[in-house]
């Protein structure tokens, strides 16, 4: 091999090692993971916004999205939704809290004594096929219409995913681990922090984030009977007075907190619980 011949393959590594080149390689790498995981998504709004733009669909009725987004900005801008969103998470936050404080230490004990767990089950199975709509008149009719009726109902329909979830998780627990440590004479509180807790906690937080999202879909529910304030009051405002973008703007709101609080608990978990594959 030439001097030459050296000369440019050793120009050309350092040309491909060069820092430019491994940025634009690792942009290219993330600009296909973006299409890969979000194409769809993209690809539905831009087809949103160009039937309804030139006509394809009832533009009164699928407004565009620029006209969404304006509307959105307009009411924020205003204060106008400030205030609604700062009680929804209110209502949510308190009920959501509710069941966390319930829910957990509750699964664990099920969890751990299965005649309890035996005994339980039944009436658990039952309350949770009852729709928390179904018997929300209920909770009206013993709290009324005010905030504790709504997150009442609420904190009904976010329990029970949480609590099967935390009972799940104990139950599924290796049994061999817990006999191992007896046979080294570990007590009963330490079995239970250092293999039943830890070995519980990814299941624990995809309760979590099932209960997070109930927690939003009841608060629309509960919202649009009997209040006057909330972001499932005003979507339900809005489709009164024909302000259509102004309510898919707020639906879009309420996807975005539901993001929000599910990527909070994602990345909560995956710093939790590092060994574990369940976290994504």
């Amino acid at each position: 091999m030439t001097f030459q011949s050296i000369e440019t393959s050793s120009l050309a590594g350092s040309v491909e090692a060069s820092p430019g080149a491994t940025l634009l390689r690792r942009g290219g790498e993330i600009g296909q993971l973006a299409v890969s995981r979000y194409g769809v998504i993209f690809g539905f709004l831009a087809f949103w916004q160009v039937a309804a733009t030139v006509g394809w669909v009832n533009p009164a009725i699928f407004p565009p999205l620029d006209a969404i987004f304006v509307a959105l900005w307009k009411a924020l801008a205003s204060g106008r939704l400030v205030g609604d969103i700062a009680i929804s998470l209110q209502r949510a936050g308190i009920a959501f809290g509710a069941a966390v404080v319930v829910g957990i230490p509750l699964g664990l004990f099920m969890g751990q004594i299965r005649s309890v767990e035996r005994a339980l089950d039944p009436i658990l199975q039952l309350f949770r096929q009852t729709s928390a709509l179904a018997i929300y008149p209920v909770f009206i009719l013993f709290l009324g219409l005010g905030e504790t009726s709504k997150v009442a109902v609420i904190f009904w329909a976010t329990l029970f995913p949480l609590l099967l979830a935390t009972i799940g998780g104990v139950k599924e627990v290796d049994g061999k681990l817990i006999e191992m440590a007896r046979t080294f004479g570990a007590s009963q509180l330490a079995v239970f922090r250092r293999i039943v807790l830890p070995a519980s906690v990814p299941a624990i937080f995809v309760g979590l984030r099932l209960s997070a999202t109930t927690a939003l879909l009841l608060l629309i529910a509960a919202e649009m009977i009997g209040a006057n304030k909330g972001l499932g009051f005003q979507v339900m405002n809005a489709q009164y007075n024909f302000q259509i973008p102004l309510m898919f703007g707020a639906i879009f709101l309420l996807a975005a907190l539901g993001l929000t609080a599910n990527y909070v608990l994602v990345s909560l978990q995956r710093r939790l619980c590092r060994w574990s594959d369940i976290a994504r």
